[in-house]
């Protein structure tokens, strides 16, 4: 008799250990939903990008332009161990003294099932000149040097994203372009057009001009070949990205109507030089430009908001544990678990209404749902309204809070940081006085047992 009454006075003084224990375990358990429902956002996400590549596919894909670069044959003899000359046929490349791109990107939006994507028509205007050609400074002698048999080569990443008949200004002449590139050395993907260079043309300054309209995806990228590369562009997109190996000048003017930025680039800046021989160089790798961001991006900022499921989980079953124990009203383990569920579902909720509408709307719809179930479920609980609009009341400012983190970038640790030291300092500070041994209701229950 007296061992059974010392274990019920053991298993009472340490209930509240014991159910802090399981609850702990429940809240690893919550862990399992929270991974199924990041699973589900990166397939809903990567379901995104298969849609945008299949749109790319019928439209055009993202595009980059190379050029024009002036592409020169030369004859170059080579003796071989038995004495014999053999003759191959290389490239020269020159880039021009001067490229300037001024151009006009208009942005439409293409709905494919529930989706959005960002597509682009352009018109662009490409001028500049080269300088007269050195071929001595390539050591190339002057009767290798094929200036008859020149080309020039713009590179285009995408063909299908060429609305209309591509022709340059040369000097006084026209040339029309046609797919492809003789020597894949630089330029893999483009356009080329044989030009007429003769001695005259060859000491002289050449001027172009080419007049593009071209469609794409998402991005549109320049390659700084000049010796100077100014570019100019405007869009009424009010969410661009500036991206690659450069910058706008000045930070890029972004309004409501759009925005327009301007680039200055000179041959200093990149890794390769204005005319080589022999030797490859990936040009590619400078390029700079313009990528149109999606004004909410749901399925990134759900995929945020999901990383705090552990957190929500734990401040959530915290908090009925501790009004569990101050209102002396036990919780059943598998009211537990459907609490963590309904806060698991409210990431679903959230994912799938944010495919529909803008993702603050998803939020604030799926955070009413989501605290007036547990609010209503926590007033069944514990039969006392105050505790269930105190409860609801805590949990709509701790969603506020995750949706403030959320929106900012690089604030958010410093400002989720604060804001867990305060409210773990308010749980310490309530938590105190708990007598989380029950060593005065124990202790009186012993005495009366054992008389």
């Amino acid at each position: 008799m007296q061992v059974k009454i010392q274990e019920d006075n053991f298993l009472h003084r340490n209930r509240y250990t014991i159910k802090g224990v399981i609850v702990g375990f429940l809240i690893l358990i919550m862990l399992i939903p929270s991974a199924f429902i990041m699973n589900l956002v990166s397939e809903r996400s990567e379901r995104q990008q298969e849609v945008a590549k299949e749109v790319s596919s019928k439209w055009a894909g993202a595009q980059t332009l190379t050029g024009p670069l002036l592409v020169v044959p030369y004859s170059e003899s080579v003796q071989d161990k038995d004495g014999k000359i053999n003759v191959f046929e290389k490239f020269a490349y020159f880039l021009p003294e001067h490229l300037t791109i001024n151009g006009k990107l208009q942005p439409e939006i293409r709905h494919r099932s529930i989706f959005n994507i960002a597509v682009y028509k352009s018109d662009i205007t490409i001028q500049g000149d080269f300088a007269p050609l050195n071929a001595d400074k390539l050591n190339i002698a002057k009767a290798d040097f094929h200036a008859d048999r020149a080309f020039i080569c713009m590179g285009i990443n995408d063909f299908r994203g060429i609305e209309e008949q591509l022709n340059i200004r040369w000097n006084d002449s026209s040339y029309t372009f046609n797919a492809g590139v003789p020597d894949d050395a630089v330029i893999t993907n483009g356009v080329n057009t044989a030009i007429n260079l003769n001695e005259e043309a060859i000491a002289k300054t050449n001027r172009f001009t080419i007049q593009l309209r071209l469609r794409g995806s998402e991005r549109l990228a320049f390659t700084p070949v000049g010796k100077t590369t100014e570019v100019h562009f405007s869009s009424p997109w009010t969410n661009p990205k500036f991206d690659g190996s450069f910058l706008p000048l000045n930070i890029p003017e972004v309004t409501e109507t759009g925005f327009d930025a301007d680039w200055k680039i000179q041959h200093l800046n990149r890794n390769y030089p204005q005319s080589w021989k022999n030797e490859k160089y990936n040009i590619a790798a400078s390029d700079f430009g313009i990528t149109l961001l999606q004004p909410v991006d749901s399925y990134s900022k759900t995929m945020r908001s999901v990383k705090y499921a552990i957190l929500f989980i734990a401040l959530t079953f915290g908090l009925y544990f501790f009004v569990e124990i101050l209102q002396k009203t036990a919780v059943h383990p598998v009211q537990y678990v459907l609490i963590g569920l309904a806060l698991s579902i409210f990431y679903t909720l959230l994912l799938s209404i944010s495919e529909y509408v803008r993702f603050n709307i998803a939020y604030a719809i799926a955070t009413t749902a989501t605290v007036l179930l547990i609010t209503l479920y926590t007033k069944g609980l514990f039969n006392k309204w105050k505790i269930a609009l105190l409860f609801g009341g805590l949990l709509a400012m701790l969603y506020s809070f995750i949706f403030i983190l959320i929106q900012l970038q690089d604030g958010a640790l410093l400002f989720g940081s604060i804001g867990l030291f305060i409210l773990i300092a308010i749980i310490m500070y309530y938590s105190r006085k708990i007598d989380w041994y029950g060593k005065n209701t124990g202790a009186a229950k012993a005495d009366i047992a054992l008389s």
